[in-house]
């Protein structure tokens, strides 16, 4: 293999391990819309095929993927037909099922392929919320100038007008992801400060279920 894409996977592992704990991976809890805005790519895509190149020191696994809809990455990759990812969960590797279900699948783009791992945003489709599918198809764009502080403890604060404060991991019966990881997108309003949205219209939801079944 080229020294170059072993570099460009090595640089993708160190970052995918950056939160990791003894031999196993852990990432740092993270709202969608961050997921969103940085990554590369979003897509939705049925994983059809995988191989495990054997070559690959790393252990790196080749999904083949059928690209249902493209939410972000146009100017990075016109179509996406393989996903990569790393062999071993320890290693934050993410497994697909087979010919069974359509999954939003976000990532990083290195040597124009497209990595992905653990501590990125991959989920079955039909497990998103409204509010979810709707940030995905645009409103997540909308807020990618603001920054999303997770609160861990009282007292918290926003710092500046570009903030939402996320307060899940406060509630005493917290499990992740929370009620505002699910139902809301930070985004900039009219005069600069940025606020929690919750938009789910009967128009909203009659878009998303026309442009994305």
């Amino acid at each position: 293999m080229k020294s170059c894409v072993v570099l460009a996977f090595l640089l993708f592992s160190l970052f995918c391990l950056m939160y990791q704990a003894s031999d196993a991976c852990s990432c740092a809890p993270f709202h969608p819309q961050d997921a969103y805005c940085h990554s590369d790519i979003v897509i939705r895509a049925k994983i059809v095929g995988k191989k495990l190149l054997n070559d690959d020191r790393f252990g790196t696994l080749r999904y083949t993927v059928k690209q249902m809809k493209m939410y972000k990455g146009f100017e990075k990759m016109q179509h996406v037909q393989y996903v990569y990812t790393h062999n071993f969960e320890s290693m934050c590797g993410v497994k697909f099922d087979i010919n069974k279900y359509q999954y939003l699948i976000t990532g990083r783009v290195h040597d124009g392929k497209l990595y992905t791992g653990l501590c990125n945003f991959n989920e079955r489709w039909e497990r998103l919320s409204l509010a979810q599918k709707k940030g995905m198809n645009h409103r997540y764009q909308l807020g990618c100038d603001c920054r999303i502080k997770p609160c861990y403890s009282v007292p918290c604060f926003i710092t500046s007008k570009n903030e939402c404060l996320w307060t899940d991991m406060l509630s005493p019966h917290f499990s992740y992801p929370g009620h505002q990881w699910r139902h809301y997108a930070c985004v900039q309003q009219k005069e600069g400060y940025c606020s929690w949205y919750r938009g789910t219209s009967a128009r909203d939801k009659l878009l998303i279920n026309t442009t994305d079944p």
